[in-house]
């Protein structure tokens, strides 16, 4: 008889140390989302697993990385980003249903399916998870980003998405993606070296924005009409009109 009343002592010991540990790093997670409306994030699980896989291959350990406020990049910059990646990104609080059901729409028609991740999702992926397909990961972000949403705001949101962003081999953020492929700084890119940069985001280890291929000069050419029609924060044009009207 007592060998038969220990498992499930066992169990709901496992279980209450699992629930512990789970409300621990929901605990820590919450904590930090918290902590970075306010501090920008130090580092990054995407560049210690980039770091540690480009070790494991033998390849240089460089890393490109800047931070810059957002009040710093131009608006063109933005709304070209915003533009390629989450077009309703002022429509949602995190998850875009609307993307998701149409997703779920193309399934079945398409070899691969449409992607649905919203620019809150994929800052959420990039400073707390890992990189790759994978359902686990996908709900977890999709759990984590209304959080961090509301949190963070949209324009906070934003400024933490553009300066964590992986943009090459060993590159994160828009000022050094704008160094490296054009040699200025973010402050003096053009709306058609933005559309560029944020042309390759679906793949950009693997492709440039100097030699964009067709299925990326399309997507370029779709940014370009679409970007200055993308709305934005209403802050962002108040400060963006302010530091004008001082300058003149």
């Amino acid at each position: 008889m007592k060998l038969k009343s220990a498992n499930p002592n066992r169990m709901r010991l496992v279980r209450r140390y699992a629930t512990r540990a789970l409300a621990w790093a929901a605990g820590a997670w919450f904590a930090s989302v918290c902590l970075f409306r306010f501090v920008n994030p130090p580092i990054t699980p995407l560049i210690v697993i980039r770091s540690a896989e480009y070790a494991l291959e033998g390849k240089p350990l460089v890393k490109e990385w800047e931070w810059v406020p957002l009040s710093e990049i131009p608006l063109a910059v933005q709304q070209a980003v915003v533009a390629a990646e989450d077009a309703r990104f002022m429509d949602h609080w995190g998850v875009d249903l609307s993307a998701v059901e149409d997703a779920i729409d193309d399934s079945d028609t398409r070899k691969r399916p449409r992607g649905a991740s919203t620019i809150t999702m994929q800052t959420v992926k990039n400073v707390f998870l890992w990189p790759g397909r994978s359902y686990l990961r996908k709900i977890v972000e999709a759990a984590m980003a209304p959080v961090a949403g509301i949190i963070w705001g949209k324009r906070r949101t934003l400024e933490i998405y553009l300066n964590v962003i992986e943009w090459g081999e060993g590159i994160y953020g828009i000022q050094a993606a704008s160094l490296h492929y054009f040699g200025r700084p973010v402050q003096q890119l053009g709306l058609l070296q933005a559309a560029a940069l944020a042309a390759v985001l679906p793949s950009p280890r693997k492709l440039s924005p100097k030699s964009l291929s067709s299925v990326s000069q399309r997507r370029y050419d779709r940014i370009v009409r679409e970007a200055q029609a993308v709305p934005l924060p209403a802050s962002f044009y108040a400060r963006a009109s302010l530091r004008r009207r001082s300058r003149s």
